[in-house]
């Protein structure tokens, strides 16, 4: 079948504005691929591409390839990078609001973690993203945090003190940990790995996922099952990349990013069922009768200060959400 001159003209113009007009974001995550965060970011990127008909296309990072957590929201902010997909840690140094979600102890467990985000408190918390230049698609989820190191058994908070811990540069953990007499040391989390290894630190603190998918086993002799800080995630987009998209992609997006929790929550669950064997099995002690009174009572006059800076009555909103 032949074309004339100007068939084919008009059909390779039409090509080509099918191929312009494709639209390629960048996500990127500080952890694997083969991680809870990683399971997320994929599968959104999945489903932004399926729900909009493939006119936009999310290409994925790992392990820190664009920065840490910190410098990847700040390319988010700035413009740079259109997405991010990060646990809370330095959430809080651009949206103060979302300290509160880091205060020890707060949560039951995962359940009440979830009935939390997923409800009127959570979804009020997303739209403090707005002002700073962002657009928070929704809460995902990093899991319960528990502490490693490389010197002793935890089992008692006093077995904290002098401990030279890396901390997430986030000011509430790190008031809450010195709270225990450890030695904080705020540092991106690619550097981690290497920091352990060489004994710059001793320990780090982080849910079974992110413990198991860093590899942390291989410099960390001892992990105790503290649960002492619940620690979501999020997506979160550029606010001028987002507005410009037309209705229906914006709910397609938001849409994905739910898409997303749902794979990211599904594997912190068979990550936590499966994950203390794993470590076991690797040559980790694994203390996991902890006992949290004791932590929760060393921690009291830090609360006495959390109550002050966040309000009791807000603090128990949380703790009482059914």
């Amino acid at each position: 079948m032949k074309f004339g001159p100007i068939a084919a003209a008009c059909l390779s113009l039409a090509l080509s504005s099918v191929a312009f007009a494709q639209t390629t974001m960048k996500i990127s995550i500080s952890t694997a691929q083969n991680s809870h965060q990683g399971v997320a970011i994929d599968t959104f990127a999945k489903e932004v591409e399926k729900r909009t008909g493939g006119r936009y296309k999310v290409q994925t990072f790992y392990n820190g390839a664009l920065g840490g957590e910190r410098e990847s929201i700040e390319a988010v902010q700035l413009g740079t990078q259109e997405l991010a997909f990060s646990s809370t840690g330095p959430v809080p140094n651009f949206v103060p609001e979302t300290k509160i979600l880091d205060v020890p102890f707060l949560f039951r467990d995962k359940a009440h973690a979830r009935a939390v985000l997923d409800g009127p408190i959570g979804q009020d918390l997303l739209t403090k993203f707005d002002a700073k230049g962002f657009k928070a698609l929704a809460w995902a989820e990093n899991g319960f945090r528990h502490m490693t190191n490389s010197k002793r058994d935890v089992k008692a908070p006093e077995d904290l003190k002098g401990l030279k811990m890396r901390t997430m540069e986030n000011p509430v953990h790190i008031a809450a940990y010195k709270g225990f007499g450890i030695i904080t040391t705020p540092m991106a989390f690619p550097e981690v790995f290497t920091a352990l290894q060489q004994g710059t630190v001793d320990g780090q603190e982080n849910p079974l996922p992110v413990i198991i998918s860093a590899k942390f086993d291989q410099v960390q002799k001892h992990l105790s099952l503290t649960g002492h800080v619940y620690s979501p995630c999020i997506f979160l987009m550029n606010k001028a990349s987002f507005d410009k998209l037309s209705a229906a992609d914006k709910q397609a997006f938001i849409d994905a990013a739910k898409e997303g929790t749902k794979a990211n929550r599904a594997r912190v669950d068979e990550d936590d069922a499966k994950g203390v064997a794993d470590l076991r099995a690797k040559g980790m002690t694994v203390i996991d009768n902890v006992d949290k009174a004791k932590f929760v009572a060393a921690l009291a006059p830090v609360n006495a200060q959390f109550e002050k800076e966040f309000g009791k009555a807000n603090l128990d909103k949380i703790r009482d959400y059914k």
